[in-house]
């Protein structure tokens, strides 16, 4: 298994429209979000990323919703995201849409966002499926140096491992569009063979257990044997 971070820097579409057939990807990781949306409730939503920006979001509870990205048209804020200009526990929501198969240190964009996530908080990743077709690509020489094969490809195991280790619970994943040249992904072979699909979904809650441990309080009664009197109690 390679090792999360790497130095090798890997150029980050701004648009769905640089990949082939990205807006099919965009259309099925709208699709996959829709039931989503309106669970999500708080105040801040955080889309970082260019592929963030331009997912649909307006079912979406929160109301408040800022783009977060270190370049772009959409963005709101332009910051780096391993170092977020935002509180500790001030946001309610993070969506991130491919953002991790960019980075060169997908640990460290994790952890900034562990940070400003509130207790109870959501995490939504996406990511490209690497037993898939587009998977499939980077083991051609040809096209293994193009989009989106050029992108780094966690297995969700892998992810779930990492959300673990910060405590989040899986609220759902899935993957989908098996077919990345149709529009539906092709819908047969994704319900019978979802393992195989080209994008995955992972919506994650942040827990945090308490530390601090209690001291159980005991009962002021006194034993019952203290009770006795007279000759029982000289006994």
């Amino acid at each position: 298994m390679r090792p999360a971070h790497t130095s090798e820097q890997i150029q980050s579409p701004v648009s769905w429209a640089e990949l082939p057939w990205g807006a099919y990807y965009r259309d099925a990781l709208e699709r996959q979000m829709q039931p989503w949306w309106s669970k999500i409730f708080g105040f801040h939503l955080l889309k970082i990323g260019c592929l963030s920006t331009e997912i649909a979001s307006e079912k979406c509870a929160i109301a408040h919703q800022v783009n977060v990205g270190k370049a772009g048209q959409n963005m709101h804020v332009v910051a780096n995201p391993y170092q977020l200009p935002f509180a500790a526990k001030s946001v309610d929501a993070c969506f991130l849409a491919h953002e991790l198969a960019y980075s060169i240190d997908p640990h460290s964009i994790l952890r900034e966002i562990d940070r400003v996530l509130i207790d109870d908080g959501w995490m939504i990743i996406s990511n490209f499926n690497p037993v898939s077709l587009v998977g499939l690509g980077k083991l051609l020489p040809v096209i293994r140096h193009r989009q989106p094969h050029i992108s780094r490809m966690f297995t969700q195991i892998r992810l779930l491992d990492w959300l673990s280790v910060l405590n989040y619970e899986v609220m759902h994943q899935s993957c989908f569009q098996v077919l990345p040249w149709h529009k539906y992904g092709g819908r047969f072979i994704s319900t019978h063979l979802p393992s195989l699909g080209c994008l995955s979904l992972i919506v994650a809650r942040k827990r945090t257990l308490p530390l601090t441990c209690r001291q159980i309080k005991m009962g002021t009664k006194n034993p019952l044997l203290n009770r006795t009197v007279g000759a029982v109690r000289n006994y």
